[in-house]
């Protein structure tokens, strides 16, 4: 590696935090500097291009698979790189944010693979991006410990070989990190901070742990987007003078112009693939925000009645799982978000039963492995993957040649007998209030109604009830969705929390500011393309 030269990247508008010279060293943003300066041009080029694809979908309003790309589809000799030992058996991944309590207990829970999350499960304050890099760093050095102040309770790392692997999660495209920025003042994607401060201070470390840097590339859109990333792999290898072929990447297909080009996605990352996996909120979030104009056929109803069951989400799912399988690829499964209840067993048994029921299904459709966001269901998604993959690590082998889908078997909204109802609307308002006020306090992974929601969970709400109006939805309780029906039902949430949580801690809480918040991007006209977008804009810290 060349000498660096110095860093033209600034802090700015950020308190300093202990030790955090360790993260933010000279050095380290030295290279991030230069991914900034070689790469986030191209970011830029790439959504604008997002907007222009939008703009076509409004026009059409249908999506295909790829012409320009019908050869990778159809040249049946190319597979993805073999995973390394450490991605062979995936059978069980944890997901969450990367403070200090969730890191050890997330490497300690038993998973296969810990998603170490700086995306939807975490709200990018300066702290949370700098000392979630301190808790990664710390855990590989097993210089990690966590005491609880409230309960006394002591958190430390089991021994190396019971720990999960690591696959970290940067933020997407489309978000910048305010508080670095270059010479011009212009802020550096946050995917390449995220990206670039693991990298940089973890691949050599990880190499001589028998592991990687592994990543999971979220809110992607498009197969040039995967080559952007691969672009950014190659670069930073060399940087660093690690081999070729040592980052491993999961790809999220959570948007629905990925699902158009799964295929295209390993292709273009080819030698640094090693999966792809199937979101669900995000993903539904994705096809109101690209079918927004559409018309009834692609009104989705309340999101819980949106199950993995239904016929365009098989389709979806079967022809990842296809896809995978074809390329030599992991294909990995949805999200188990249930959080046990300590104090209502009957709860937790009919919660148990679905998720048993969600996992069984996903093993048996040729998945292999899938998500869980607590620790207490890793054993029930474990039995299920178990009870098919026995001892092999994985079932790759499984093709799925019978699965056979059309491009217009992902967009079948209208193949759903399930309409929104009154119940879903206020759902849909109580978790966006809830989720958007935690989030302003600085909390990404939010436990509401005994669900993990992280904030693909908002962005579903929020999208939810801006459709909903838009497209003049008639209710089952006869009620139309207006903007004063939102209106009536968000001030009912926002009466029932105060008298819920009490004056005092409803003063010292976000709550008129995330019931605001949550009107203006669900009521404006001009939808905003990411929740999160102009939330950041009021994100302390």
């Amino acid at each position: 590696m060349s000498a660096p030269a110095p860093s033209p990247l600034a802090i700015v508008d950020a308190e300093p935090l202990p030790r955090q010279e360790e993260v933010l060293s000279e050095t380290a943003l030295a290279f991030v500097a230069a991914l900034h300066r070689r790469f986030t041009p191209r970011r830029d080029e790439l959504l604008a291009r997002r907007a222009e694809r939008r703009a076509e979908i409004a026009r059409t309003p249908t999506l295909d698979f790829l012409p320009e790309t019908a050869a990778i589809r159809a040249d049946d000799s190319w597979q993805v790189a073999p995973a390394p030992p450490a991605l062979e058996d995936r059978r069980v991944e944890i997901t969450g944010p990367t403070d200090r309590k969730m890191t050890i207990n997330a490497l300690n829970s038993g998973a296969k693979v810990w998603l170490a999350d700086f995306e939807d499960a975490s709200a990018p304050t300066w702290e949370n991006v700098v000392t979630g890099q301190l808790s990664l760093i710390d855990a590989y050095t097993r210089s990690i410990d966590f005491t609880d102040e409230r309960t006394g309770k002591t958190y430390a790392l089991r021994p190396d070989e019971e720990l999960a692997t690591v696959v970290m999660r940067p933020r997407g495209w489309h978000l910048d990190e305010r508080h670095l920025t270059d010479a011009d003042g212009t802020p550096v994607p946050g995917a390449l901070v995220d990206f670039g401060l693991y990298f940089f201070h973890n691949a050599k470390r990880l190499l001589d742990l028998g592991k990687g840097p592994y990543f999971y590339l979220p809110k992607t859109e498009s197969h040039l987007e995967a080559r952007l990333w691969n672009d950014v792999f190659v670069f930073a290898q060399d940087y660093l003078g690690i081999p070729q072929g040592t980052v491993r990447a999961t790809v999220l297909i959570e948007t629905i112009t990925a699902a158009y080009e799964m295929e295209e996605i390993l292709y273009e990352l080819r030698d640094h693939a090693s999966g792809l996996n199937a979101g669900r909120w995000d993903y539904l979030f994705s096809i109101v925000k690209n079918f927004r104009d559409g018309g009834p056929r692609f009104v989705l109803p309340d999101r819980n009645a949106v199950t993995m069951t239904a016929p365009f989400m098989r389709a979806y799912t079967e022809l990842l799982v296809r896809t995978c399988h074809k390329r030599g690829a992991h294909a990995i499964g949805g999200m188990a978000a249930f959080i046990p209840s300590r104090r209502d067993q009957e709860v937790n048994k009919v919660a148990f039963e679905k998720v048993k029921a969600d996992k069984d299904r996903e093993a048996n459709d040729g998945f292999d492995g899938s998500w869980v966001a607590h620790p207490d269901l890793v054993p029930i998604a474990m039995e299920s993957f178990d009870r098919v993959l026995g001892d092999r690590p994985n079932q790759k082998d499984r093709l799925r040649e019978d699965v056979d889908v059309k491009a217009e078997d992902l967009i079948a909204i209208d193949s759903l007998d399930a309409r929104p109802t009154y119940a879903g609307l206020v759902n849909a308002v109580q978790v966006g209030i809830r989720y958007i006020e935690a989030w302003l306090r600085g909390l990404g992974a939010v436990a509401i109604f005994n669900l993990m929601e992280d904030a693909a969970t908002a962005e579903i709400s929020r999208s939810q009830i801006w459709q909903w109006i838009n497209a003049g939805v008639v209710l089952d309780n006869g009620e139309r969705v207006t903007a004063e029906l939102a209106r009536k039902v968000a001030a009912g949430e926002l009466a029932d929390i105060r008298a819920e949580v009490g004056e005092e801690a409803f003063a010292a809480g976000n709550w008129q500011q995330a019931h605001d918040l949550l009107l203006k991007v669900a009521l404006d006209e001009d939808y905003a393309d990411f929740l999160t977008l102009p939330a950041y804009e009021q994100l302390k810290g």
